[in-house]
């Protein structure tokens, strides 16, 4: 194995805990999470430590990390499963482990610490290393193998793609022009062709300038994205009732396709126009924070590389699975809905009905805490009644007259959606 090469800060590491405890502290039996890329897990120690009841299932695809990792938890040997595999091969591992469903996961994407830090492995610019940039060295295509094989077109894409990079088109010819007097090996020579391709106004500001040259070949060698977006759906699929899943993103795509995979869940797919949901149409998951969350200015400050990191986090819920107090809720509203259509007023049980309709929205025996029966109801209401109100002509009149002199409908900057998912 050897000695440990660089250093590894568990981002985020409190706010992961916080949302994972209720699902793995549950004291009326043995809870499983899913660690998706154990790197040298310092969330794994962590999570171990503060969930004694709790089995880990610990995959990732570096081999190097796999050892180190191992080594840092034989303490808890005997709650430890640890796996060489990507995290899209999740239901493989499960399944071989006799796992049908598991109480937490957590996704910590993007490079390691042991792979950024180690010299030879070429993921860093700073230092010159074979163009390698494999996360799992015992297959796969390398960086050296894409960047002279690559047609300049498909180099462009993978660039401008991946590493967001405008001057895309100039690097990927540069490449191309270079590479045909002679192989690129290194990763020195590329960054300083990367580095001449730029123009100098450009080059002065952002960082170094084949950070984003350097990422976007990383995620190209490892298939990231293609990965994310088979493992993605596979985790919450394995998520038991009550179960919680926490994503870690440094990169706006792996953002963007988190948001897509537990946004579409969190969504009833039933019909807008029905008084009452549907069985088995009702959202799958609860969202557990508005948008994405940043780290705050001391997390970064004790760990700089947590300063792009965005956190998204939900929970399993059973959309049949009716708490105590709802069906008298959606009594009363579907009654005060029927009273307010006859006689003009009310409507929606919210008084226009009176007597039944009022009392039934909060005489159920509710077993959740003051105010989060409502909270979640109107959450999981408010996007059937906005498109609802969409195939309301005379709302959609109302809304076009009410509207203030000179407003066109456009979000303003700054502004975000009723579900905070501005970001």
């Amino acid at each position: 194995m050897g000695e440990l090469r660089g250093t590894h800060v568990p981002v985020l590491l409190e706010r992961c805990l916080e949302l994972l405890a209720p699902a793995l502290d549950r004291g009326d039996r043995r809870t499983v999470h899913v660690d998706a890329t154990l790197g040298l897990a310092g969330h794994a120690e962590a999570v171990l430590a503060a969930f004694p009841r709790t089995v880990l299932v610990g995959l990732d695809r570096d081999t190097e990390a796999l050892a180190h990792a191992r080594d840092r938890l034989r303490p808890y040997a005997d709650r430890i499963h640890l796996v060489h595999a990507v995290y899209d091969e999740l239901p493989d591992v499960l399944a071989e482990l006799d796992l049908p469903l598991v109480d937490g996961v957590l996704f910590d994407l993007g490079v390691s610490s042991l792979q950024l830090d180690a010299p030879d492995r070429g993921f860093a610019y700073a230092q010159d290393a074979p163009l390698d940039m494999r996360m799992d060295q015992t297959r796969g295509t390398t960086a050296e193998e894409v960047v002279n094989t690559y047609p300049v077109d498909d180099l462009a894409r993978v660039l401008r793609v991946y590493g967001e990079e405008k001057f895309a088109r100039r690097i990927a010819a540069a490449i191309v022009r270079e590479r045909g007097r002679g192989r690129i090996t290194s990763s020195a020579r590329l960054a300083e062709l990367v580095r001449e391709s730029i123009p100098a106004p450009a080059r002065r500001t952002g960082g170094h300038p084949a950070k984003r040259t350097f990422q976007a070949l990383r995620i190209e060698v490892n298939q990231e994205l293609a990965v994310l977006e088979a493992a993605l759906p596979a985790a919450l699929d394995a998520l038991a009732p009550g179960g919680r899943m926490v994503v870690l993103s440094y990169h706006s795509l792996e953002d963007r396709l988190t948001k897509q995979a537990i946004g579409v869940r969190a969504r009833s797919t039933g019909p807008v126009d029905l008084p009452v949901e549907l069985p088995g149409t009702g959202p799958t998951l609860r969202l557990l924070s508005r948008g994405a969350e940043l780290p705050g200015e001391a997390e970064v400050a004790a760990n700089p590389r947590a300063a792009s990191v965005r956190l998204r986090a939900a929970e399993r819920i059973d959309p049949d699975a009716e708490p105590a107090g709802e069906a008298g809720a959606r009594t009363g509203r579907t009654a005060g809905t029927a009273r307010g259509r006859s006689t003009g007023i009310g409507g929606e049980g919210r008084g226009g009905g009176g007597g039944t309709a009022g009392t039934g929205r909060g005489r159920g025996a509710d077993p959740r805490p003051a105010g989060q029966g409502k909270t979640a109801r109107a959450d999981r209401e408010r996007p059937r009644r906005q498109v609802k109100a969409l195939h309301q002509p005379s709302a959609r009149r109302r809304s076009a007259t009410s509207a203030p002199q000179g407003q066109d409908g456009r979000r303003r900057p700054g502004e975000t959606d009723e579900q905070g998912e501005g970001s």
